[in-house]
């Protein structure tokens, strides 16, 4: 097997999905192995039980290594909780040379500053993003490099998340034997894995709909504006099946996916649904309007998190690329509707970038936008490690990603 060989790990709360690729000469991703299992021990993206957690991971691990074991040393997993906080923050720096030509030492030193920023002691950096250099009060330059000016300020967003909790994650992986490469922030993956240059350029928000959350990216003028995680996903409209027609969450979960609609307005309210046919020791036969009033509800209430954080942000209604769907969530009948209707802009489903991958024999995972977000976990490290360059070790290459970045 290739030396080169990469592993994307994307936990989650209801499945883990493990792909392994290795890059080309063309600087592509040649997808070479995918598996995914039912999740244990997490919820809302969060280590809630160690030992079942470290368990599942390890029995996604076992068969990769099957597979690769060098994949194991090179494992690039998803940060995805609700306690994730992003923020704006200025680093200004004086060039350092005689000439103040601009060089790489003071960009870096730019970004650095723009990391000094108040953190209580149990949070970590995940990510310092840069939207935009200014030189000598002259802003909205992307790369400053070669310019010269007595000044240089960096506006970044900083991305933090709670230590312990990243901790627990990486300790469930290394107890499996693997080795973690690289911690990417999970809309931040999923955006990269979907979203168009010109889409970022227009203005967009990626709506990754999850088991147990929802992550948002937005973008304007191919910069990040702001990113988000909300502690409710496509797991809670089980849920409320599940309370509301007093069935197992087994059940709710098959019925949602045979049966549900996201928009109840156009279900016809005379058609039912014979529980039997989704167990046979069931009861009952609720109308699938009924059904679909039940899903439409939390997505509603879904879609009106991220309004209320549109606004925060002056972007409510206001992004021309529209709303970009990802995640399992996106795959129930009516969503892309209902989202238009509920933020006031176009809305599509998003798929990988065809053009960034090979492989016939995983070539259906490019279709799903399920594997939106194990995919970008692929292409952040590629673009870490172009075609043959060797690979970077763990320590570097997590210092590398939290401070230069994006």
């Amino acid at each position: 097997m290739s030396k080169n060989q990469i592993l994307g790990l994307d936990v989650g709360s209801g499945s883990l999905k493990a792909v392994v690729a290795e890059t080309t000469d063309d600087n592509k991703l040649s997808l070479l192995y995918n598996i995914e299992k039912p999740s244990r021990g997490l919820r809302k993206g969060v280590v809630v039980d160690m030992e079942d957690a470290a368990s599942v991971i390890n029995s996604v691990l076992q068969e990769v290594k099957s597979f690769s074991k060098n994949a194991l040393n090179n494992i690039y997993l998803n940060v995805g909780g609700a306690d994730v906080h992003s923020q704006i923050s200025r680093g200004i720096i004086a060039v350092s040379r005689a000439s103040s030509e601009i060089h790489r030492d003071d960009v870096g030193r730019a970004i650095q500053a723009s990391e000094a920023v108040h953190l209580p002691s149990n949070r970590m950096i995940l990510h310092t993003i840069t939207r935009e250099f200014i030189v000598d009060g002259v802003g909205d330059i992307r790369d400053p490099l070669g310019m010269v000016g007595a000044r240089l300020e960096v506006a970044s967003v900083v991305i933090d998340a709670f230590e312990p909790t990243v901790k627990n994650l990486m300790k469930c992986v290394e107890l499996s034997h693997g080795s973690v490469a690289g911690l990417i922030f999970s809309p931040l993956a999923s955006a990269l894995s979907v979203l168009t240059k010109n889409q970022k350029e227009l203005g967009v928000i990626l709506m990754d709909i999850g088991y147990g959350t929802t992550g948002i990216a937005v973008y304007e003028e191919n910069k990040l504006l702001h990113t988000n995680i909300f502690p409710v996903g496509a797991g809670h409209i089980t849920n409320d099946l599940a309370v509301a027609l007093k069935i197992p969450v087994e059940a709710a979960e098959k019925l949602k996916v045979s049966y549900g609609y996201a928009l109840s307005k156009e279900v016809a309210g005379r058609e039912n649904v014979d529980l039997k046919k989704i167990d046979l020791n069931l009861k009952g036969s609720p109308s699938r309007k009924y059904i679909a009033e039940i899903i439409e509800a939390r997505l509603g209430e879904i879609c009106e998190l991220i309004n209320n954080e549109l606004r925060l942000i002056g972007k409510a209604g206001r992004l021309p690329g529209g709303v970009v769907l990802a995640g399992g969530g996106s795959k129930l009948p009516g969503v892309v509707e209902l989202v238009k209707n509920e933020l006031k802009m176009s809305s599509q489903i998003g798929l990988p970038h065809p053009e960034f991958f090979k492989g016939n024999e995983v070539a259906d995972i490019i279709e799903s936008p399920e594997y939106v977000a194990v995919l970008g976990l692929l292409l952040w490290a590629r673009e870490l490690r172009p075609a043959g360059r060797p690979m970077m070790n763990g320590n570097f290459l997590m210092k590398f990603l939290k401070n230069l970045l994006p």
